[in-house]
């Protein structure tokens, strides 16, 4: 649940998105972090940039269960801290060099991050089973009104369009846009999968429109 003194989860990723060994830039409302997952599927979530040089983290790559940066090669373990400088082998990085961290969850099939400390757990996705992922150029309220329904505090909104029922998670993005994570419900044949997929794609073309010209009709 959202709190400004708790925290709370931003749906970042589908899960099937991260496989083992990759690492991928995830967008919060805050900004831009490194979302990596190592060789034996542990997630972690940092702050993109290697406190050597700036580079993006995002940009590096993952070996076994360690995350180093593209630039000089600089790796760093789920916890943060620097393990490895390669251009002195024979150093312990100190504890003082590590990233930002972010308490991470990998639950039905979606990552969440936290931003501060949340409450409780991510919400339950009550039935349904993710689909795709995709981001509109337009803001939650946009999109409620497109849909003909609210989203909840955690950003869920369920609605039902053509007969088939649909659960949004929304994530604010930077500059105004929103993540959209489309979910079905579990068990969905191919066809409503890619009934649902166009249907979203609709839904997100209303609200793009709707946002330009100032207003959902």
């Amino acid at each position: 649940m959202r709190s400004d003194t708790t925290g709370f989860w931003t749906p970042v990723a589908l899960s099937a998105d991260l496989p083992a060994g990759t690492v991928i830039p995830a967008r919060m409302a805050a900004g831009t972090i490194a979302l990596w997952r190592s060789q034996t599927g542990h997630i972690a979530a940092s702050a993109d940039r290697c406190p050597h040089r700036g580079m993006s983290l995002s940009h590096g790559f993952v070996r076994g269960e360690v995350l180093s940066c593209i630039y000089h090669g600089w790796s760093y373990g789920r916890a943060g801290n620097c393990l490895r400088i390669p251009a002195h082998p024979g150093l312990t990085p100190p504890d003082a060099i590590r990233v930002v961290t972010h308490d991470v969850r990998d639950t039905g099939g979606i990552v969440w991050v936290a931003s501060g400390i949340p409450a409780g757990d991510p919400p339950d996705l009550d039935g349904f089973t993710p689909l795709r992922s995709l981001t509109a150029d337009a803001d939650r309220a946009a999109l409620a009104l497109a849909a003909g329904a609210q989203a909840d505090e955690d950003g869920r909104l369920v609605t039902n369009i053509a007969g088939q029922d649909l659960c949004l998670l929304l994530a604010d993005q930077p500059e105004g846009r929103t993540l959209i994570h489309v979910l079905v419900r579990s068990g969905s044949d191919a066809a409503a999968r890619i009934a649902a997929s166009r249907s979203v794609e609709r839904l997100r073309r209303m609200a793009e429109s709707a946002s330009h010209k100032g207003g959902v009709q």
